[in-house]
């Protein structure tokens, strides 16, 4: 059932009264976790287990509820919800953080990472660090965690793309961030942007011709159902991660704060463990539904392609791909 906003910021106005209103040991915090995803991904079963270990370890002073498939609105609006002070955590990306910090986009950028796991060279660095602080300090943005794997991103279409002439043209629906409409132009096709929870008729109306996204999400939104050509692009190696508004964090008493905290990063890990045992499953399940997997992928023409990517991105520090790229080559 989709929850109108203004009835979702009345119940946050009236749980920072009573949030005052009673001794911090006394206080417990009522959070919603939103996403725009199927009930049938790992990413919502790792968010499941993440509020059954809250409640159990604050004795049900910190209680966390999932709302899957976009029922606090799209991307967009729970992004919106968050800035806003609602009482929300949202699963989103770097790029989502991205449009806020802009620095924090580059996470996202095309064939950044071509071992996913130094993704975590990143996380170590006093640079991420940074950017985790002035995302709080600038934009009130509490970044608890971004160390879910989400998984490699891949192009599912009635054709074969498996080099960037293949791409040209093709109606590719996309997240409406910068960095991915920048990768998508860059790539030669026509990006659209289309809420999640809509795409699946998009797909079906011909507003759109092709997706990206993680196997997960492909499968878990039955997209195979309108197309049947899924090529292995992975142009993306998608980490996710856990925000909410840093007030809203703030009011929270501080052993729940601290709590809250270290069950986010056992979130993220919980979610990479689940994506990784997940992949083959699904390339296997696509298999059977009867769509044909593309694997001969020339990746290195695609990274040529997408390349410029880094210097299309307004607002960025000045060298800000160097220094990352210098973090993930670093021993």
């Amino acid at each position: 059932m989709m929850i109108k906003r203004r009835h979702l910021m009345a119940v946050t106005g009236a749980a920072a009264v009573a949030a005052h209103a009673v001794p911090a040991a006394a206080q417990e915090s009522k959070l919603r976790l939103a996403h725009v995803l199927s009930a049938a991904e790992p990413a919502h079963d790792a968010a499941l287990a993440l509020g059954k270990r809250l409640a159990e370890r604050s004795g049900g002073k910190l209680q966390v509820e999932v709302f899957p498939q976009g029922q606090l609105g799209g991307n967009k609006e729970q992004h919106e919800l968050m800035k806003q002070g609602a009482n929300v955590i949202i699963l989103t990306d770097p790029s989502g953080v991205g449009d806020y910090v802009a620095d924090f986009g580059v996470l996202n950028g095309p064939y950044l990472l071509t071992d996913p796991n130094d993704f975590q060279k990143i996380l170590k660095s006093t640079w991420y660090a940074g950017m985790v602080d002035k995302a709080a300090r600038d934009h009130k943005i509490r970044v608890l965690t971004m160390n879910g794997f989400f998984g490699a991103r891949h192009s599912l279409a009635n054709k074969p793309l498996r080099n960037p002439d293949d791409m040209k043209g093709v109606a590719f629906r996309v997240p409406p961030t910068l960095m991915w409409l920048e990768t998508f132009k860059a790539m030669g096709t026509r990006p659209v942007t289309i809420p999640w929870p809509e795409v699946y008729s998009a797909l079906q109306q011909g507003v759109a011709d092709a997706v990206e996204a993680p196997l997960a999400s492909l499968w878990g939104s039955k997209l195979h159902e309108t197309r049947k050509t899924l090529s292995l692009t992975t142009h993306f190696n998608a980490w996710v991660g856990l925000v909410m508004n840093e007030q809203v964090f703030q009011r929270m008493p501080a052993d729940q704060r601290a709590l809250l905290q270290e069950e986010a990063l056992l979130y993220g890990n919980d979610l990479t463990k689940r994506t990784i045992a997940a992949n083959d499953d699904y390339l296997k399940k696509f298999q059977e539904a009867g769509v044909t997997i593309v694997r001969d992928v020339d990746i290195p023409a695609m990274t040529r392609q997408t390349a410029g990517v880094y210097k299309a991105i307004p607002n960025w520090t000045p060298g800000l791909y160097e220094n990352v790229r210098g973090i993930l080559t670093s021993s």
